[in-house]
């Protein structure tokens, strides 16, 4: 008795393999290329430096596609207030952010973003802290010396001493007021010597008149 192998079609065993073929040249590339990640950082994330360096740099696995707001660096110190200094600069995988040179102590954050060599956007944040600050203490301007007033003869007497002022002279002095009694004292002499004379007449008169007859 003859037994024969029951053979599978063909149709559906090369439809099976196009389909393993295809998935492997499809989704095999896409599984083996990630997102460019972030290798390292100098300011190292959660670490503690002496003051806000100069600078941060941000080096990522593979060289990075740089283009009009591909790249872009936000670092913020304790008041949130933002100390980067102008735009950052790609130089392949390393990216450098100027940084204020003036700075609080504090924590501070950082917030990038990048786009991969495989053209997707990739983002990522850390943080880490400055010991002592790097502000300036503002001088104040030296102010002009007050002008010092020459000294009045009031001002330079001794002291103790009482500066007299000078007597101002009154319109009626001694003088005038000895003038006036004078004066008025002549008036009633002559006035009186009038009144004499003109007394003295009418009396020498009367006698006169008596001893003239009368006419009968």
């Amino acid at each position: 008795m003859k037994t024969t192998a029951r053979r599978l079609p063909a149709a559906p065993t090369a439809l099976a393999a196009a389909l393993l073929t295809a998935f492997l040249v499809l989704f095999a590339p896409l599984s083996a290329s990630a997102h460019d990640s972030l290798l390292a950082s100098s300011t190292e994330a959660d670490s503690t430096v002496d003051v806000l360096p100069a600078e941060l740099t941000l080096t990522f696995s593979a060289k990075l596609i740089d283009g009009e707001g591909a790249t872009e660096i936000v670092v913020t110190d304790p008041e949130g207030d933002s100390v980067i200094d102008g735009a950052p600069t790609l130089n392949g995988a390393v990216v450098t952010q100027p940084l204020v040179s003036e700075a609080p102590a504090g924590a501070y954050h950082v917030v990038w973003k990048v786009v991969s060599s495989d053209g997707h956007p990739t983002s990522g944040e850390f943080d880490f802290t400055v010991a002592n600050a790097t502000e300036s203490t503002a001088t104040a301007e030296p102010t002009a010396s007050p002008t010092t007033a020459e000294p009045t003869p009031a001002a330079t007497a001794g002291p103790g001493t009482d500066v007299t002022p000078a007597p101002e002279e009154s319109d009626s002095s001694p003088a005038t007021t000895m003038i006036w009694v004078l004066a008025i004292a002549g008036v009633l002499v002559i006035l009186g010597i009038v009144v004499w004379l003109v007394t003295r007449g009418r009396s020498g008169n009367a006698p006169a008149d008596s001893d003239a007859p009368s006419e009968r």
